[in-house]
């Protein structure tokens, strides 16, 4: 990308409110991000797909748990692990979605409801899978909300952190004795670039409620997209002294079902300059089956990946001290429903 289309794309995109993340890909098309050291460079980037980043492998007997399967990024992903052989737990927020979604897979789906927002129905969904008695290979923490226009809460606390974050962060809890049960179990948190949209201090612990000061959409988008990138750094470092790993990933920017809420307006300017800057949703689930499959990345854990390789990002999101206080409070907040196999 020259530089004259990076700006004119950069502008365009910062009127629909996702600025930050085309000139992260800006930057990195002129320099290339930062690599940490001793991890990894594949051969994938930004154009490859799914498929083809699990092409020639066998995942026959592995089992992946992926969340949001009945549309975009979890449909795609779904569809990829069981064509190379994976057998996939599905979860949509209801069975009937799950079901339809996981129909296309015959005999290697199984589906699951799943609402995330409400913590009965996780408790339930984690039961329900231990009742499978399978180890968790892949556990894929992909379903989530985005740009809600108005506050909305879910027990007093404001949606997008307890839907992108507390369910997942519940969920894994309870199963986390099934993934470390595999010979290499792999949790991967689907986070974004959209942290960069978070409070300067990274998580508003006294303003989790939303309710203090002008409530803005990105903003409470990015803290719950931090919350997940902190939320596998500290899982990564409670995973120590086993095989299983914990990473996050940046899918990247694409237009699927999670821009629903997005005003009209920035829905139009998406069909008609979207593919200056937007993936495919073939493409967008390539990090995230990368990661939960590669070979290469077996012993990789508490890292960030975008284009199907690991990053340095910035922000707060290599913050141990903050993803050591988020993990307590949100054990606190959902300390009624961890129960068996819980890592807290």
């Amino acid at each position: 990308m020259n530089r004259r289309k990076a700006l004119v794309v950069t502008g365009i995109a910062a009127v629909a409110g996702v600025g930050a993340l085309v000139a992260g890909r800006a930057v990195r098309d002129r320099g290339g991000p930062q690599r940490p050291a001793g991890v990894p460079v594949g051969p994938f980037g930004a154009d490859s797909t799914a498929e083809e980043v699990a092409a020639g492998l066998d995942l026959s007997g592995k089992v992946a748990l992926v969340t949001g399967v009945n549309s975009g990024l979890g449909a795609e992903t779904l569809r990829v692990l069981t064509l190379r052989g994976a057998h996939v737990l599905g979860t949509a927020r209801t069975l009937e979605k799950a079901t339809a979604a996981c129909a296309p897979a015959g005999a290697r789906a199984t589906p699951f409801a799943l609402e995330l927002t409400d913590f009965d129905s996780v408790a339930a969904c984690a039961d329900a899978v231990r009742r499978e008695g399978v180890a968790l290979d892949m556990l894929v923490c992909n379903a989530g909300i985005m740009a809600l226009p108005q506050l909305e809460q879910v027990n007093g606390l404001e949606k997008h952190f307890v839907t992108n974050h507390l369910g997942h962060f519940l969920l894994v809890n309870r199963l986390l004795d099934r993934v470390v049960a595999a010979p290499q179990g792999r949790v991967v948190v689907v986070s974004s670039r959209g942290y960069l949209w978070a409070p300067p201090e990274g998580i508003e612990f006294d303003n989790l409620s939303g309710r203090r000061g002008e409530y803005d959409p990105n903003r409470a988008y990015g803290q719950s997209k931090l919350a997940n990138g902190l939320f596998s750094l500290e899982l990564a470092r409670r995973l120590g002294g086993t095989r299983a790993t914990s990473n996050s990933v940046h899918p990247g920017i694409i237009r699927t079902n999670l821009g629903r809420h997005f005003p009209r307006w920035k829905k139009l300017l998406g069909e008609l300059i979207g593919w200056t800057f937007m993936k495919s949703i073939p493409a967008g689930a390539a990090t995230q089956c990368y990661v939960a499959t590669n070979a290469r990345i077996a012993g990789v854990s508490g890292r960030y990946f975008a284009n199907c390789n690991p990053e340095i990002p910035g922000g707060r999101m290599e913050d141990a001290a903050l993803a050591a206080k988020l993990w307590a409070v949100s054990a606190e907040l959902t300390r009624k429903w961890l129960g068996p196999g819980s890592g807290s």
